[in-house]
């Protein structure tokens, strides 16, 4: 029997991650996403999937110290980000800038954790450079006063972010450092496979996550949102979507047969905010709208927020322009890939799938 897209196949063992799609559950090294986000920081997040526990203050300190000097673009990294075209977008930008990291011979069989950390401390300073570059402003150099998340916002900008958009980013951030054997993780781990170089794998996860039935863009919870704030009815909207039989964007996951529990973390950071955001509390009226009318009109479906909707709302909330969503989705993934390509490189088989002919034979 064929499994297209090799849905439901179970392709590897892994430490790194569980997804109970029934139970709405996500878990980082058996630490479910909810305790994880109400806890712990970016960093120390990122340490449980790369060492296998969270770190005690030394070595957390250590870990930040290593993805503060790691922070410095290379020189030939800035020289390339200056010779591509401004009508390049932000995912080939970033995927040419890292592929040129790989010039050296840093990267070789086997990868290492250190390498992980070099990789994930460049990325949010790539896509920072390359953003001032396209408005025509000086690049602002990292702080080492600021953590990862904090300085990732200063960067973009060029101004101390508010604590409340770090928060919110953070959270965001920590929720999507890992997502199990998606579309990218995979590419990563066939890459790896073959006992090529991190830069090679981590290249082909982030052309993986460009695609957008992949990473994509909350556009349409944008839009959906910016109707509605138009109109100044989420019902009416809403309704009239549905009745249409239009999709409702936001709503739903492939994975998840009930609650999002990404969504459900984002949710939880984001209440601390409301009054403080007018598109943050607008989101959370359009969530309560959109789950009673899905109810009543898509009886059975237990259609419910996933991530997507939230971090659509922490975007515009912090004046994140669109075009940095995919983009920030990779800083934080990059986490995830690199942890499975070090797991891939400790137990390494080939992946070979076959593939059946169904042409005719002459």
């Amino acid at each position: 029997m064929i499994q297209k897209g090799l849905k439901g196949i179970v392709a590897a063992e892994t430490l790194i991650s569980d997804i109970d799609g029934e139970n709405g559950q996500l878990f980082y090294r058996g630490y479910e996403i909810r305790d994880i986000t109400k806890k712990f920081s970016f960093e120390e997040a990122a340490y449980l999937l790369w060492f296998g526990h969270f770190p005690n203050e030394e070595q957390l300190n250590l870990l930040k110290y290593q993805l503060k000097q790691n922070r410095d673009l290379p020189e030939n990294i800035r020289i390339i980000l200056d010779l591509l075209p401004p009508s390049m977008d932000l995912m080939s930008v970033i995927r040419t800038a890292i592929s040129a990291e790989g010039g050296n011979s840093d990267y070789g069989w086997k990868p290492t954790i250190s390498q992980a950390i070099r990789l994930t401390a460049l990325v949010p300073m790539i896509i920072a450079y390359r953003k001032r570059q396209l408005e025509g402003k000086e690049f602002v150099p990292h702080r080492s006063d600021l953590d990862f998340v904090a300085n990732y916002l200063y960067t973009l900008n060029g101004k101390a972010p508010l604590a409340a958009h770090v928060e919110a980013l953070e959270t965001y951030m920590i929720l999507t450092l890992e997502h199990g054997m998606n579309a990218s993780t995979f590419s990563a781990r066939v890459t790896a496979s073959t006992e090529s170089d991190l830069i090679s794998a981590i290249t082909a996860a982030i052309g993986t996550m460009k695609g957008p039935l992949h990473g994509g863009a909350p556009s349409g919870v944008i839009e959906l949102l910016d109707e509605i704030a138009l109109v100044g009815d989420a019902e009416k909207v809403i309704r009239a979507k549905l009745t249409r039989g239009e999709k409702l964007m936001g709503f739903g996951h492939r994975v998840y047969k009930t609650h999002d529990p990404r969504a459900i973390s984002l949710k939880a950071k984001l209440l601390d905010m409301v009054g403080e955001d007018e598109w943050l509390d607008l989101a959370m009226e359009v969530e309560d709208t959109a789950i009673n009318l899905l109810a009543e009109l898509k009886p059975g479906r237990s259609l419910y927020t996933n991530v997507e909707f939230y971090a659509a709302a922490i975007m515009k909330a912090i004046n994140m322009d669109l075009v940095l969503f995919t983009p920030t989705f990779t800083a934080s993934r990059m986490v995830g890939w690199t942890a499975h390509v070090i797991e891939q490189a400790e137990n390494n088989t080939i992946y070979r799938p076959e593939a059946k002919y169904i042409g005719d034979f002459k």
